[in-house]
């Protein structure tokens, strides 16, 4: 998607309202076109970033909700921080303005989800809260990864790497995706299909990954029923949206034993300033088989770096006038 280049003397305004890229402030700056204004306003201000974006023509961010789609009605970009976009109002957006988006957060989370995937299934929570007690308790022999068989439900970037990370254990690996058009034998996977296949992967695997984008199809794509479907010695990873999986079912699932355990990194709730409040409506942290991650398993100095020549790169085709890469939505 081509756009207008900036006139001479007319340089762009970019606003930068995301508290990972303040760290590497300095690096993002140098990637911006000669004369670009910068403002960093804190994102937990939601009256300070409504007022940096009057007369801006880029948003870097993971939100922008109506009310700052309202702001931002000068803009030509907006810029997501990662991958994800449910975070952004496109409707609201004034017509024409691109959104873009970029990765790099797959390497971090395929280490997330084998990380965890150890620690729930070889019991290593509880073993460390019981000897914290003075117990020494002993696991119940757990299998190692090279005996599971690990199931994506996505297989994008973050499924994909993720399983070269299983894979390099010795474990075997299905898939599911919405288009159903992985290549299995290229891939090295046992099988892969579509979601009409999303029941039999829950029943034949032990460790279940959930990687995909939230939409009105996925929302509660795994509720009461396919949690059942697991079985009790089944895990769970949540890397995707929190609401993929049904909160008053998973909540139940884990409590009563339905499934052995769940490392969960997306929720349902987040703190309006960024920093303090409750994942969810249920007490999940009172459950000893759920690892709780507050959404930070990308987090990585590799991510952001990487991230930030991405979206400087796309900063600076938009001053030129040049098609803006990773473009997943346009405001009409």
């Amino acid at each position: 998607m081509t756009q207008p280049s900036a006139q001479h003397g007319d340089e762009l305004t970019v606003v930068v309202s995301d508290i990972h890229l303040r760290a590497i402030r300095e690096q993002f700056e140098a990637g911006l076109p000669a004369g670009t204004a910068v403002r960093w306003p804190d994102p937990a201000d939601t009256d300070a970033v409504k007022a940096a974006l009057r007369g801006a023509d880029v948003l870097v961010s993971g939100t922008c909700p109506a009310e700052l789609a309202a702001a931002g009605r000068q803009l030509r970009l907006v810029h997501a921080a990662g991958a994800g976009i449910d975070g952004i109002a496109v409707g609201a957006l004034a017509p024409g303005t691109l959104v873009a988006n970029t990765f790099h957060h797959e390497d971090a989370i395929a280490e997330y989800a084998v990380a965890a995937t150890v620690l729930l299934r070889r019991g290593f929570l509880r073993q460390d809260a019981a000897l914290r007690r003075g117990s020494w308790e002993a696991p119940t022999y757990p299998g190692l990864l090279s005996e599971a068989v690990v199931g994506f439900v996505g297989f994008g970037h973050i499924g994909a790497r993720a399983w070269q990370r299983f894979r390099a254990f010795g474990a075997q690996g299905v898939a599911v995706t919405r288009r159903g058009s992985v290549d299995a034998v290229a891939e090295r996977l046992a099988w892969a299909g579509d979601m009409d296949d999303l029941d039999s992967l829950l029943e034949t695997c032990d460790v279940v990954v959930v990687s995909v984008p939230l939409n009105d199809g996925t929302t509660s794509l795994i509720a009461a029923k396919e949690l059942k479907r697991m079985g009790e010695s089944a895990v769970l990873v949540n890397v995707g949206r929190g609401p993929v999986v049904d909160e008053d079912a998973l909540y139940a699932a884990l409590r009563d034993g339905v499934i052995a355990g769940a490392a969960l990194d997306v929720w349902y709730d987040y703190p309006a300033d960024g920093r303090t409040g409750a994942p969810s409506r249920h007490p999940f942290h009172e459950l000893p088989n759920t690892l709780m991650t507050p959404h930070s398993s990308g987090l990585a100095r590799h991510t952001f770096a990487r991230r930030a020549e991405d979206i400087t790169a796309n900063i600076r085709r938009l001053a030129a006038g040049q098609g803006i890469d990773n473009v997943v939505a346009v405001a009409r």
